[in-house]
């Protein structure tokens, strides 16, 4: 069984042709954090790997200059806690794509087809922090111009994808920042944590 695409979870063993054809290391202002270390083995070659899916997001990056509260060019919601173990560079040197705040992304038809493209091919997307119906609703309308042939489903903790590594039988919600003036692990109304995905035409 294959998963093309998980929300929530992305536990993946890849080995490392991909690794042939990937552009350098790269850096990008990030929300954040700023002058932050670059990690001691960022030019070593690896046998597994990820990078970071950078989107226009619903509020108009990159097409419009926005200013973040501090005064700094707001660099898109896609920053969200990069560059922790982050990778750059066109989308398919990469076998596996992470993409955080997707509740706020907003992918244009030439870049739906091209994230489709990616997943048809094998790769495997990751998508997390997105809270409530609101964030569902933005995420699912881009992802349907990705895939507007395949249903989202609810995984079950039985799901081969959570016992091919380790035996992952519970799922818990990651608390966000937000958690140390609310004392809530939710936003919105995401109160409860979900697994789901889209599946390739050879899952079981």
């Amino acid at each position: 069984m294959r998963l093309h695409t998980a929300f929530g979870v992305g536990f993946l063993g890849l080995a490392g042709w991909g690794l042939l054809a990937q552009k350098p290391f790269k850096e990008y202002p990030a929300i954040e954090y700023e002058n932050f270390p670059i990690p001691p083995d960022w030019n070593q070659v690896t046998e597994w790997t990820r990078a970071r899916l950078r989107y226009p997001d619903v509020y108009g990056y990159p097409a419009r200059e926005l200013i973040m509260r501090d005064g700094r060019p707001f660099p898109g919601y896609w920053t969200m806690d990069y560059p922790r173990s982050d990778g750059a560079g066109e989308v398919n040197n990469w076998p596996t794509l992470y993409a955080v705040e997707v509740g706020h992304w907003f992918l244009p038809d030439d870049q739906a087809r091209q994230l489709r493209a990616f997943l048809l091919r094998g790769g495997f997307l990751m998508v997390d922090d997105f809270h409530g119906t609101e964030e569902w609703n933005v995420f699912t309308s881009s992802m349907h111009n990705v895939y507007p042939d395949r249903a989202i489903v609810e995984l079950s903790n039985s799901d081969p994808i959570f016992h091919t590594v380790y035996d992952l039988d519970e799922r818990s919600q990651a608390s966000g920042a937000q958690y140390f003036d609310s004392g809530r692990t939710y936003e919105n109304d995401g109160y409860q944590p979900r697994w789901r995905a889209i599946y390739d035409d050879r899952a079981a």
